[in-house]
């Protein structure tokens, strides 16, 4: 069997519910997860792997499959506390060479600065790999800039959810994912 990913697709959902783990199911649901066997896994992207949408992906996959997932997951039954979960994707312009993912889990944050934070994480990851020379402590747009110029990375990219946490003290729970499908 090849276990090499072929496609993959991102996805997010907001669940809320007195018990923390039905305010898990309830975001995945939302995310329309829910019915697959999720397994989570470190954060490589595939070397000629193809980002489709989150439908198209759905569609190849049937109830109670075990499906590989990149998972980023937040939650708090802290009323109008402000948290995200957010997936961010760095792809190499040579497609026959590996990306990156990388998962952030915040608090406070909008979904734009979570969104660039994971995404400038998965880009700094892959740059060092490809040997792209910049400041670490610069700023996402200079480091983004630099990694255009130098044309070796072709695509970042996120997928955030935010929330808010609900009034009443129920568990509030956000989630992103990028979910890998086999050929």
């Amino acid at each position: 069997m090849d276990m090499m990913p072929q496609k993959v697709f991102l996805t997010k959902g907001v669940g809320k519910h007195r018990e923390k783990l039905t305010s898990f199911e309830l975001a995945l649901r939302d995310a329309g997860i829910a019915q697959f066997n999720l397994v989570s896994i470190s954060s490589i992207f595939p070397p000629h792997c193809k980002l489709i949408p989150r439908q198209a992906g759905l569609a190849e996959l049937e109830a109670g499959q075990i499906v590989y997932t990149v998972l980023s997951r937040n939650a708090t039954n802290e009323p109008h506390r402000l948290i995200t979960a957010s997936v961010g994707i760095a792809i190499p312009k040579e497609r026959a060479h590996y990306g990156y993912l990388s998962e952030h889990e915040g608090f406070g944050e909008t979904e734009d600065k979570a969104g660039d934070y994971a995404e400038d994480l998965a880009a700094t990851m892959l740059a060092t790999i490809l040997g792209i020379e910049f400041d670490p402590d610069s700023s996402y747009d200079k480091k983004k800039e630099i990694w255009r110029m130098s044309n070796r990375i072709v695509k970042t990219t996120n997928i955030t959810q935010s929330a808010v946490g609900d009034k009443n003290g129920l568990w509030t729970t956000v989630i992103a994912a990028a979910v890998f499908l086999m050929e």
